[in-house]
């Protein structure tokens, strides 16, 4: 089913110019060793992970080759690609949480077995019955169709590894009570975090969450919580949100002292109001993003968090409110 909602017509003038700054703008070292662009990729206008696969015009027919471009502490997601990976490709808007039809969405992320590289067949909406629990080994490659998950519950990686998601729109979000919906492997679960999120990540390691569009939702946007570790955040669009990003579950979970994120490249504005992220314990490397504005802080943090903020451009709202960071 084709979605020509509003995120259909953003307002482009925005975020062109958001694009233009945070690309032009001198690309910080980001952590794992990946070092600085090369000279092509300054001319071409592009940052690191963009100019990785956007120059290969074939890239449609080489899409694994994006699992080499992710940066920060996710490192290469290499573990996603190889010659038993499962090509799957979406053609149903569908879904059943406990019973997942094939060409669904929620059939190729926790039907399948081993590797999974789920891409869409056309443009589409797909509301989601209950969170969407993905399982290890996972890329949800939205590049080509322009896919919103919208109106019901979201996604939710609980206790995995290995998983990119990329291309999608995310928004309007709606909380569930807790319940049983088909998790990874085919497994029934029962799930007792859904506070709508647009993306959960849960006692989760080596995730890659890229350029996708967040927005309007329950609770957050991107929370990354109870020890998850190795999580990179690039070249997303958040945008009318109050609490955006969460890093680190509560003042009283210490097992998130060993989290290590990095958020690089992102694009936060208009009208987000806070968390752009809130960090408690753990380590957040904090790089080369714009803030259009905000509310009560960009970026915050409590209970001990580390955080190294560099080559972010703040571009303060015209209110009272211009402080950046807030502990």
């Amino acid at each position: 089913m084709a979605w020509r909602g509003a995120e259909a017509a953003p307002r482009r003038s925005a975020l062109a110019l958001a694009i233009a700054v945070v690309m032009l703008f001198p690309t910080a070292m980001l952590a794992k060793g990946v070092s600085r662009p090369s000279s092509s990729t300054k001319k071409s206008v592009m940052n690191v992970i963009d100019g990785c696969w956007r120059r290969d015009p074939n890239w449609r027919h080489r899409r694994q080759q994006l699992a080499r471009c992710s940066v920060g502490y996710a490192g290469k997601m290499t573990n996603n690609i190889g010659p038993n990976v499962t090509r799957y490709k979406v053609t149903n808007d569908g879904d059943d949480a406990l019973d997942p039809r094939p060409g669904t969405l929620r059939y190729g992320a926790t039907r399948i077995e081993g590797k999974v590289w789920i891409t869409f067949h056309e443009d589409m909406q797909i509301k989601l019955e209950k969170p969407l629990l993905v399982s290890s080994f996972t890329a949800i490659d939205g590049r080509g169709a322009n896919v919103h998950i919208a109106g019901g519950a979201c996604l939710v990686l609980l206790g995995v590894t290995d998983v990119i998601i990329h291309g999608l729109r995310i928004h309007n979000c709606e909380t569930h009570e807790a319940e049983e919906v088909m998790g990874p492997e085919g497994n029934v679960v029962r799930l007792d975090y859904p506070d709508g999120d647009a993306i959960s990540v849960i006692q989760s390691r080596k995730v890659w969450i890229d350029h996708n569009t967040l927005y309007e939702c329950a609770d957050g946007l991107i929370d990354v919580t109870h020890g998850s570790t190795d999580v990179t955040v690039s070249n997303n669009w958040f945008r009318n949100h109050a609490m955006v990003m969460l890093l680190g579950h509560h003042d009283d979970y210490v097992e998130d002292r060993n989290m290590k994120v990095t958020v690089a490249f992102n694009y936060f504005g208009p009208d987000c109001d806070q968390r752009m992220p809130r960090v408690r314990y753990g380590f957040a490397h904090v790089v080369n993003n714009l803030y259009q504005g905000w509310g009560l802080y960009a970026i915050g943090g409590s209970t001990k968090p580390s955080i190294k903020s560099e080559g972010n451009i703040f571009i303060a709202p015209n209110t009272d409110l211009k402080e950046v960071n807030k502990k």
